[in-house]
């Protein structure tokens, strides 16, 4: 008789898992929207192109974030993909309880969320859908509009720190 007997492995340390996967390199965008309250916007690290047809995208705010929830209620978003250079952008935009459009230049995208000034590429959204995805959300953005400035590469992050590291 054959027995196969699995074993579970313990589960994976979120710092180790920060560790490995921070060798993957990522850009940074800024979701942006106006909410009844103002503009609102944070910083996510997490974006990625998810269909053509229908164009979709998807990001994953925290589940612990208290811009996503304002955002959501709006239903209409832009992803900001930051170029190089940004990193001040970016450090704003993850802070809570600051004003994080202080200096801030923007223009309404097509939805009126706010498109950034000098961002690599920029995408106008409708919220599609959304799903639990452990401690983050995992939400779907229909693409309305878009547009990109070919002459700005993107702000990377790798291995904890902005840029590529070796």
């Amino acid at each position: 008789m054959d027995e196969t007997h699995t074993e579970v492995p313990p589960p994976v340390a979120p710092l180790r898992m920060r560790e490995v996967l921070g060798h993957f390199a990522s850009g940074i965008v800024v979701v942006t929207a106006i909410t009844p309250d103002g503009p609102a916007g944070f910083t996510c690290q997490s974006f990625s192109s998810l269909s053509l047809d229908p164009p979709l995208v998807s990001f994953s705010p925290a589940r612990t974030s208290s811009t996503w929830p304002r955002i959501r209620e709006v239903g209409a978003f832009c992803v900001n993909v930051l170029a190089e250079g940004h990193e001040e952008l970016s450090t704003a935009f993850a802070r809570s309880g600051t004003d994080k459009y202080a200096g801030v230049a923007w223009a309404p995208a097509p939805s009126g969320a706010p498109r950034l000034d000098g961002v690599a590429a920029w995408i106008d959204c409708a919220l599609a859908d959304e799903f639990p995805g452990g401690d983050h959300t995992i939400v779907v953005g229909r693409v309305r509009d878009l547009g990109a400035d070919p002459s700005r590469a993107p702000l990377l992050f790798h291995r904890g720190a902005y840029g590529i590291s070796a």
